[in-house]
């Protein structure tokens, strides 16, 4: 237990905004893996997969849960396998 009060709330904040970005990274981890799996299985919906997964790269990164830098490395990986079939 934290000794004061004001320690307690940051824990507690700390606690629900560590589960909320869980959340989205792993929606975005989904999101990314469906993508791949179209692409791979030259399903006609693999554009709009992709794009859904970019779309919660690109949320992810403006709410600070992915690096920029690791969400345009996601989205580069992505445009080129799709761009490869």
């Amino acid at each position: 237990m934290s000794p004061s009060k004001q320690s307690n709330k940051v824990a507690r904040t700390a606690e629900r905004k560590r589960l909320r970005n869980r959340l989205v990274r792993g929606s975005v981890k989904t999101h990314i893996v469906k993508a791949k799996s179209s692409i791979g299985a030259g399903e006609e919906s693999a554009h709009q997969k992709t794009t859904q997964a970019m779309s919660g790269i690109d949320k992810a990164v403006s709410k600070g849960i992915i690096h920029r830098n690791k969400g345009a490395r996601l989205k580069s990986r992505l445009m080129k396998k799709l761009n490869k079939k």
